[in-house]
């Protein structure tokens, strides 16, 4: 059963809420930046500078939150956000490489 705050165990990952959250590129930009970053590394939801309203930003991260890949903990005012690194790794090994890789191909190519 999800903690109080949405997250998901490892065990209750499921896939098709995983790749229906990383099916948005904005999504997939969090995450990947996330993985780029040290493990452990937390942010705070702005940080991202998405170019959406705060109520969208809101809804993304909620999406990455239920589905199991970001672990949010409320700080003060803000909610910093942290990739659930080996529990996806864990349970969907390789998931994150491939959103890295995206990731390094876009780069190249310089996107």
């Amino acid at each position: 059963m999800p903690d109080d705050e949405g997250h998901p165990t490892v065990e209750e990952m499921e896939l098709g809420p995983v790749l229906a959250a990383l099916a948005d590129p904005l999504r997939r930009r969090v995450v990947s930046e996330l993985a780029a970053a040290p493990d452990g590394t937390a942010r705070t939801c702005s940080s991202f500078e998405l170019p959406v309203s705060k109520a969208t930003v809101t809804h993304h991260f909620r999406a990455l939150r239920e589905a199991g890949l970001v672990q949010q903990v409320s700080r003060g005012n803000s909610r910093m956000a942290t990739l659930r690194r080996a529990d996806v790794e864990q349970r969907f090994p390789g998931l994150l490489a491939i959103v890295a890789a995206e990731r390094e191909s876009a780069a190249g190519r310089g996107e």
